[in-house]
């Protein structure tokens, strides 16, 4: 299951970085044919690379949503699930201490 969320996470790093080769790439094209100025072309990049930017977050958040997700279905407990269940266990203990049956 690991694998399969580390795949796709990576999967969807590939495609921002590819992204942004294509995008250099394009810019470079558009600039040798002279269909855009330097101030477009910058322009043009920055844009894109913000769009990509926008993506990558847009797919970390999907990502997160669906191992929470998961995670929920099999059950599992959170970190603040047991961090909860350690402190109860330690007030339970303390109590018991105090009362003389816990060493």
């Amino acid at each position: 299951m690991i694998d399969l969320i580390k795949k796709a996470f990576y999967t969807g790093l590939g495609a921002a970085e590819l992204t942004r080769e294509k995008i250099d790439e394009l810019a470079k094209e558009l600039a040798e044919k002279g269909k855009m100025s330097e101030s477009d072309i910058r322009k043009f990049v920055d844009e894109m690379l913000a769009r990509s930017k926008e993506s990558k977050e847009q797919f970390k958040k999907q990502l997160e949503r669906m191992i929470e997700e998961t995670m929920k279905k099999m059950n599992l407990a959170s970190r603040d699930d047991l961090a909860a269940l350690e402190k109860r266990l330690s007030e339970r203990i303390d109590k018991l201490q105090d009362k003389g049956f816990a060493d």
